[in-house]
């Protein structure tokens, strides 16, 4: 036996021998797969909660979502991050079960369970083993209804909070993104990325019961199953059990988002001792609802998506401006943003800054070469089949696709819609929306070592770090 095993791996390697391979060219990329979602299960229940319902059985998890339309757009103008302070605090206590005891509880059944607020919508997120999914769902119901942010809760969360706004703070970066979304969007509600001090020490129970009893209804929220899950009649039971005395009501419309008309301004935040300059420059871009928002999506990633992006390698690669140099297309519901985004020695600004503009007319002036644009659709697809490999992967997308009011077919048809965009129509969304001409310029930096050089490139208003 052991001869002839030695026979047949001679002669594999004497045909792996007899190809030829030119090792001078990357392997071609095999087709990118359509994306084929489960079945998707989709009721309401009589209070007007929404239910949606994956079978996912190749483990014994399961995975919650609860998602209301209540996220940091419906914040008072007085009071920014009031809903992400009630998304926190809803697990930190209820009428029947302290902040430890839910703690202990959530642990017991194998999982987790956390609230957050994005701009648009504010989530309840659990899992836990399969076993426990009727647990886990009262646990959820019990946050989503019988919050009472207990007072001792409400401190700690102030106290840490603070804490954190002055280490988010402490970072240019951090500021860069502040101030280009206080550009950007003007006095929508949008305009917000983060609480105030002084809106943080105000906080109170009042303020968070009073968020919570607006906006989170029933009729105003989608409950999300991903998993192994149990027979769909049993399942609808449970969740009327833990749902069906969820109150309807009658919800606040959603703010209008009425951003100002792009214009060309710099504005830069001083922030003296600081030996590098981050540097935002971007404007209003199209909504995923859009026709353009594909061709503009990969766009981006041409532009600044990755280590291939024509900005890493040049910024970064070439010229050794910047450690990091990127772009950033983020879309919420009602507007969204479109940015060039690098961070760079003091002594560079002002040819950074060039290599930047010259980046974003680049895209604007050109088709993007054929062989550059399969290469990153092929990235962009490939990528985004792996974000669904897991539970909380595919949990994630389709909470976001119930906060932006995506259509069903989105997931599946997403991978085809990008490998269908053109050189003609990276073009046009570049031009419309990456031109330099109408964007805002937002830097933070040391403006006694940087503002000559930032001057060069129009008028600039001057600001203090806050």
């Amino acid at each position: 036996m052991s001869h002839r095993l030695f026979a047949i791996g001679a002669l594999a390697a004497a045909g792996l021998a007899a190809q030829t391979v030119d090792r001078t060219k990357a392997p071609e990329t095999p087709p990118i797969p359509d994306y084929k979602l489960a079945p998707v299960y989709d009721a309401k229940l009589p209070n007007g909660l929404g239910v949606v319902l994956v079978e996912d059985a190749r483990f014994p998890l399961v995975t919650v979502r609860l998602n209301s339309q209540a996220g940091s757009k419906f914040d008072p103008k007085d009071a920014p991050g009031l809903a992400e302070a009630v998304a926190t605090l809803l697990t930190e206590g209820t009428k029947t079960r302290t902040a430890r005891q839910l703690s202990e509880q959530t642990d017991a059944l194998g999982g987790s369970l956390a609230g957050g607020a994005g701009p648009d919508a504010l989530t309840v997120s659990g899992s836990a083993l399969s076993e426990n999914l009727t647990r886990l769902l009262e646990l959820v119901a019990d946050v989503a209804l019988n919050a009472t942010f207990p007072q001792d809760e409400v401190d700690l969360y102030k106290q840490n909070r603070i804490q954190n706004l002055l280490a988010e703070r402490s970072q240019p970066a951090f500021l860069a993104s502040e101030k280009f979304a206080q550009v950007v969007f003007g006095s929508s509600p949008y305009a917000h990325i983060a609480p105030t001090e002084e809106a943080i020490r105000k906080l109170d129970r009042t303020a968070l019961t009073g968020f919570r009893d607006a906006y989170l209804a029933p009729n105003n929220a989608t409950l999300l199953l991903i998993g192994k899950l149990p027979a769909r009649a049993d399942l609808m039971k449970t969740i009327a059990q833990q749902f069906g005395s969820w109150q309807q009501k009658q919800v606040p419309a959603a703010p209008k988002a009425e951003p100002p008309a792009p214009h060309r301004q710099i504005v830069l935040v001083d922030r003296p001792g600081s030996v590098q300059a981050d540097i935002h420059v971007g404007r209003l871009a199209p909504t995923r609802l859009t026709p353009e928002f594909f061709p503009l999506m990969v766009g981006n990633n041409i532009l600044g998506g990755g280590a291939n992006s024509r900005m890493f390698k040049n910024i970064r690669e070439k010229e050794g401006f910047a450690y990091d140099a990127h772009s950033e297309y983020s879309t919420e519901r009602e507007a969204a943003t479109f940015a060039a985004v690098t961070e760079v020695r003091n002594e560079v600004v002002e040819p950074a800054m060039k290599a930047v503009l010259a980046e974003l007319d680049q895209m604007a002036s050109a088709p993007v070469p054929a062989a550059e644009l399969t290469n990153i659709k092929n990235y962009m697809a490939g990528g985004y089949l792996l974000r669904l490999e897991t539970q909380d992967g595919l949990a994630n997308q389709l909470n976001n696709m119930n906060t932006l009011g995506l259509p069903k077919n989105y997931l599946e048809t997403y991978t085809a819609r990008v490998r269908s965009v053109e050189p003609d129509q990276v073009l046009a969304a570049a031009k419309k929306y990456m031109a330099p001409g109408q964007a805002a310029v937002v830097v933070v930096g040391d403006a006694s070592k940087i503002g000559d050089a930032l001057k060069k490139f129009g008028d600039v208003t001057i600001e203090k770090a806050k």
